[in-house]
């Protein structure tokens, strides 16, 4: 089974000589890595034809003109001719048992149509070591739980994956495509999730393993959804994104629960009329209920987007 890494990049050139380092010290030596990059981008191209950074890898470079992770990530599912399409972000470091124990987890099962694993995320200096058995699960209510960087226990089947360490089988994905209706100048927030729940409605095992793992070293977003700062125009669209997809994976009684669930409680990352309400009472109301306003029209947006 032959196994090609896919590996979407913009100007963070430190970063991707880190993955590309660890994708040299692999077991099992990926059969291909196709590095997805921008043409102006000139400090990651020059990167990319340092010796030292390619190493022994079989390196592909793929140009990409649309900015955005959807464009790149598509450009790369296009170009890649593994039987099964590893993803990894270019801040992560996958470790040295990653893609054998991808390869040997989809030969034992044909079922199998994406696999995910843990990444352990490096943050301001240490590592988050949490541990949560629940995993990549839609609720009831439509809540999303992911805690895929903190996953513990077995392997075990989810409804969704991150996008910093999945893979897929290329039979599961040969007319699924990311989603590029999805929102977002850079990052376009949640099109892992959209794009492995797709997978997962079109009949195949969707899996998480935490023996499957990366490390992650978070690394900054050149758009508005910066990780320290998100403007409330990433808001918008983030919470555009979250309720457009869960309208096209859900049927319609979940969908409409999920639209409710969230209009009235909802979560800190995207607050409901609960956290609205409570928010009057608090010194920082101004900031929780712009961010409010803002989920709240990029939700009615998503719902007249998906009529």
């Amino acid at each position: 089974m032959k196994i090609s890494v896919l590996v979407p990049t913009f100007r963070r050139p430190a970063d991707l000589a880190r993955c590309m380092s660890a994708l040299q010290r692999q077991q099992r030596a990926p059969d291909e890595v196709v590095v997805v990059v921008r043409p102006d981008d000139e400090a990651t191209l020059a990167c990319l034809h340092d010796p030292a950074v390619k190493g022994a890898l079989p390196l592909r470079i793929a140009l990409v003109e649309v900015p955005g992770q959807v464009a790149a990530l598509n450009r790369g599912l296009d170009v890649a001719t593994g039987d099964v399409i590893a993803i990894t972000d270019d801040d992560a470091a996958p470790r040295p048992d990653w893609a054998q124990r991808i390869v040997a987890t989809f030969e034992a099962d044909p079922r199998l149509g994406a696999l995910g694993g843990r990444d352990w995320v490096h943050q301001r200096g240490r590592v988050l070591d949490g541990a949560r058995p629940l995993v990549g699960k839609v609720r009831r209510s439509g809540r999303i739980i992911g805690n895929h960087h903190l996953g513990v226990g077995g392997a075990r089947e989810v409804d969704l994956l991150k996008g910093a360490n999945m893979s897929y089988r290329r039979e599961a994905v040969r007319t699924i495509r990311f989603d590029n209706r999805l929102r977002g100048a850079g990052a376009q927030v949640h099109n892992d999730m959209a794009f492995s729940m797709s997978v997962k409605n079109a009949g195949w095992k969707l899996v998480y393993d935490p023996q499957v793992a990366v490390d992650h070293f978070p690394a900054e977003r050149f758009d508005d959804d910066r990780r320290d700062a998100q403007t409330m125009q990433a808001v918008r669209n983030a919470a555009y994104n979250l309720h457009l997809i869960l309208r096209d994976a859900l049927p319609p009684m979940r969908r409409e629960a999920a639209w409710w669930w969230y209009a009235l409680v909802g979560t800190r990352v995207y607050p409901g009329m609960a956290h609205a309400l409570l928010a009057l009472a608090s010194r920082h109301s101004s900031t929780t209920l712009s961010r409010w306003r803002a989920v709240r029209t990029g939700a009615h947006e998503a719902r007249r987007a998906a009529r």
